[in-house]
């Protein structure tokens, strides 16, 4: 009797299997569809509409625009590759979008992209990639004069890649698009990147399991702007001249690596309703205050400290092995921002190193190994590279004097010191505050990351 699966399994005599071989592989080129037929398609402005053009093109198909300018509103429907050689301009003259994608699977490569339509409301832009545009690569190009330079509205697996965006310098920055703008966006890579003159350079909505790496982003209201997202990676990014480098809201999962902030203003790295989030490796530097109060470029607010690290009702992240440098407050945590994990960091020259007023204590060292504190005045007898006594940066005139500025005239005088003495000698009338029970003697190393710009 034979075997039930011998009976079902097809039997082809030894000499048909080169030849199926050889019938699949022809077959397989005529299966896969466009590819194996696409073409390259050179053209000219002077070759009639652009849009006529995609029309005529068959799926897969290559358009290589020559130098020119050619019209705007372009819809893109069918996985095409559009690529234009040095020159090549397409020109919305201020209505609508540059380009509009609506097919899965197409390429915009090396255009100059100008003068999208400025309605926000209408969502205008140089490219809005719509839902079902799944798998668009949007590489190498440069985007002038648009209201938002690239909107991804909910497609999948997008790649946004070494473009050069900017938006119209005349006008306000709040009635400015973003540079780049994903909403419900999964997948995402947005790399190598610069944008500036626009109001945020990349701004993220209800997007997940997004990656932002090495973008380069100046003279903004903000760098990168998260909103209701979660495990996102934000890695090797540079942000300078920003109001807010890193303006981090209302997220979870977050991995926030080896990124760097120079010379923004009010805030380097902002973290708002952020949990279970790690924040590591960071380089936050030279934060000023606001510079007018209203500024007519969104420069400056009323009021503003320069913060290189503000910590709003953010809990259980992990903050380490950062550098926060040179600012008016090195870390500023309030509104129930406990149960954090900070140790490693370097707090370097800042005017004020913390800034923490709460109702319970905050332990700031973590398996024996706190923060580098450059004010840091005490022994380390043993040598095993660990302060002696614990640093404690806000004690309760430290706290009296953020209420009352106006009192640091007194800093040094006999009065401040006796308070400082009684708060030593009496714990019990301590406030509760940051405690780093292991200060570390020499700054360590920072981890090697990648360049932002």
């Amino acid at each position: 009797m034979p075997d039930r699966a011998d009976v079902r399994r097809p039997r082809f005599p030894r000499f048909w299997k080169p030849r199926l071989a050889a019938l699949i592989a022809l077959l397989v080129p005529l299966c896969g569809g466009h590819a194996a037929g696409a073409a390259q398609l050179r053209i000219g402005p002077g070759d009639g509409p652009l849009q006529a053009a995609v029309e005529r093109a068959a799926p897969g198909d290559t358009l290589l625009l020559q130098a020119g300018v050619y019209p705007g509103n372009l819809l893109v429907d069918k996985p095409l590759v559009i690529q234009g050689e040095p020159g090549a301009v397409l020109d919305a003259a201020g209505q609508g979008d540059v380009v509009r994608v609506r097919a899965p699977d197409v390429t915009l490569r090396g255009l100059i992209l100008r003068r999208s339509g400025f309605d926000l409301t209408a969502m205008n832009a140089a490219v809005f990639v719509e839902k079902s545009a799944s798998g668009v690569r949007i590489e190498h190009n440069r985007i002038e004069l648009a209201a938002f330079g690239i909107w991804l509205d909910a497609c999948s697996d997008a790649q946004v890649l070494g473009n050069r965006i900017s938006s119209d310098p005349q006008v306000r920055s709040q009635d400015r698009g973003n540079g780049i703008h994903l909403f419900a966006v999964s997948g995402a890579r947005v790399e190598d990147n610069e944008v500036w003159d626009s109001r945020d350079g990349i701004y993220i909505d209800t997007s997940n399991r997004n990656v932002l790496r090495r973008n380069y982003l100046h003279d903004l209201r903000y760098g990168i702007h998260y909103m209701y997202s979660y495990h996102n990676e934000v890695v090797g990014n540079r942000t300078e001249r920003t109001r807010t480098g890193y303006a981090l809201m209302q997220s979870k999962f977050l991995t926030v690596l080896g990124n760097v902030s120079e010379r923004d203003e009010n805030y380097g790295l902002l973290l708002n309703f952020i949990t279970n989030s790690v924040i590591a490796g960071n380089r936050v530097r030279d934060i000023q205050r606001g510079r007018v109060p209203g500024g007519d470029e969104g420069h400056g607010v009323a009021g503003a400290e320069g913060k290189a690290l503000f910590v709003y009702n953010a809990l259980y992240n992990e903050i380490r092995d950062n550098l926060f440098a040179g600012a008016e407050i090195g870390i500023h945590l309030t509104a129930g921002s406990e149960d954090n994990r900070i140790y490693g960091n370097r707090f370097e020259a800042n005017r004020t190193q913390v800034k923490y007023v709460a109702n319970r204590p905050q332990e700031w060292s973590h398996n024996g190994r706190g923060n580098y504190w450059s004010d840091y005045l005490g022994f380390d007898l043993d040598g095993d590279g660990i302060g002696d006594i614990p640093y404690e940066p806000n004690d309760g005139v430290d706290q009296l004097l953020w209420k009352y500025p106006v009192a640091k005239v007194l800093m040094h005088s006999p009065a401040v010191e006796i308070l400082r003495w009684v708060q030593r000698e009496f714990p019990v009338l301590k406030p509760p505050g940051v405690r780093d029970s292991a200060p570390l003697m020499q700054p360590p190393p920072l981890p090697a990351v990648e360049d932002g710009g």
